[in-house]
């Protein structure tokens, strides 16, 4: 059954982007629509006129509130007019997340941790703290100690190594960061730098959310799936044995700082895993891109330097766009969850770390799209798309075989998107580029995918 709570609808209007909308039927559904256009508008990092969002509530005041000055605008410029080849190679594109005076950039582009001003300008105290792990500290600590001090002596770094690996996101892995803290006598106005992929992220965030109530932090990502997406819009935190991400907090970075020259030390696992995201974000907003990437896969896997810059630019403004307009995840940001209630389960069924992060969500996107199917709510066509693009990437289409259809109800029954008992799922609904987060489903969809996916 759907939540009873009051109707409401959301709608995002601007002189640039009227054609592009947002509806919410009811409190646990949101649609995310393109009405009138054969191509979702493409995204730029400039400064536009003016976005609106109304809130409107069946029965309750309405509730109006307006951003001025937004700098996510929308555009009719068809993305395959974009070539990545006219991406330069060493001045950074910078992708605006607007949250008011929380508002922070996103740099892109190659050799920017050669680029000392932009790390330092970030940086307001007089000390600092680099988290990182065993693995990236070989190959990059040494380079953000002098990206942050180059020309800076008046600043101190203190650096702490975490082990590798997604099975050490958790409380006791953080405590070292809050000892090395401590013991370092670090104060308020200092400044935590995570060097690393999602894992570090993740947990520098949370660290840098709770030392004393709160301090600074700046996001330098190493890996595509962090690149992309774990590292812009501000959630941080650790896994727990009975769920992943269960603790954690909203909290933004200065900035984001993507050098995308780390990526050439990057493992082919870890490569084909981030772009699980990256094919996400076509599926669920931006069509277009969905079938840049169609033509683009193999160049992506080959690591072309332009294609990986423009797959990062066009995917930062995708997840800028969405956390400017829902921060903290009540509606619309949830619809970035596509296949993560299914893989979030993967991950915490078979052992955090076995299966990496996109591994899981693109199994779980695919168990979405067959439920979307068995729905009748999008044709086979799109099916038949996302399992090619998958297969294309090297990414699995099926969970493990370990996994049972109770191990997948288990923990799904205690994921973050569960509203008063009512389990909410991100599913495909209509052309490509369309979704619907929603807990207003036949249930019977749901137990068929299960069992046709993983043993009874």
């Amino acid at each position: 059954m759907a939540s009873s709570a009051n109707p409401f609808s959301l709608s995002l209007s601007s002189e640039l982007a009227s054609n592009s909308s947002l509806h919410c039927a009811n409190s646990s559904e949101v649609f995310l629509r393109f009405p009138n256009s054969p191509a979702p508008p493409s995204l730029r990092s400039s400064f536009v006129s003016p976005i609106k969002i109304e809130l409107n509530r069946v029965g309750v005041s309405a509730l109006k509130v307006s951003r001025i000055g937004s700098r996510i605008s929308a555009s009719s410029t068809p993305v395959m007019d974009q070539s990545p080849s006219q991406t330069s190679p060493r001045v950074p594109t910078v992708v605006e997340v607007d949250l008011g005076n929380r508002s922070y950039p996103i740099y892109i582009g190659s050799g920017l941790l050669q680029q000392p001003e932009l790390l330092q300008r970030h940086v307001h105290g007089k000390r600092a703290l680099v988290v990182t792990n065993t693995t990236i500290a070989a190959l990059y600590l040494d380079k953000v100690v002098d990206a942050l001090t180059r020309g800076n002596p008046n600043i101190s770094i203190e650096s702490v190594i975490l082990p590798d690996g997604e099975k050490y996101k958790n409380m006791d892995t953080l405590m070292k960061v809050f000892d090395k803290a401590i013991e370092s006598r670090l104060d308020r106005r200092c400044t935590f730098v995570a060097v690393g992929g999602g894992v570090i992220g993740d947990m520098c965030g949370f660290a840098a959310a709770a030392f004393l109530r709160g301090v600074n932090f700046i996001q330098i990502p190493t890996t595509v799936m962090a690149q992309v997406d774990s590292s812009v819009g501000g959630k941080t935190g650790i896994n727990h044995p009975l769920g992943k991400n269960l603790i954690g907090a909203f909290y933004q970075p200065q900035c984001v700082l993507i050098d995308t020259d780390t990526l050439n030390t990057l493992p082919e696992r870890e490569l084909a895993s981030g772009f699980a995201e990256v094919i996400k974000y076509g599926l669920i907003r931006d069509a277009e891109f969905f079938e840049w990437q169609e033509k683009n896969m193999q160049a992506l896997m080959a690591r072309d330097p332009g294609a990986l810059a423009y797959a990062i630019k066009r995917s930062c403004e995708n997840k800028a766009e969405v956390v400017s307009l829902d921060e903290k995840e009540s509606g619309l940001r949830a619809t970035l969850n596509l296949g993560h209630t299914f893989g979030h389960a993967i991950e915490t069924g078979v052992g955090y770390g076995q299966w990496l992060h996109g591994e899981a969500v693109a199994a779980g996107m695919v168990m979405a799209v067959d439920m979307s199917y068995r729905l009748g709510w999008i044709d086979d066509s799109i099916v038949k798309r996302v399992h090619n693009i998958l297969k294309q990437a090297k990414l699995p289409i099926t969970p493990p075989e370990s996994m049972t259809v109770e191990m997948f109800k288990s923990v799904m029954a205690v994921d973050k998107k569960v509203a008063d008992g009512l389990l909410r799922l991100i599913l495909l609904k209509g052309p490509l580029g369309n979704c619907v987060f929603t807990g207003d489903y036949d249930r019977k969809a749901l137990d068929d995918t299960l069992r046709a996916f993983a043993k009874s």
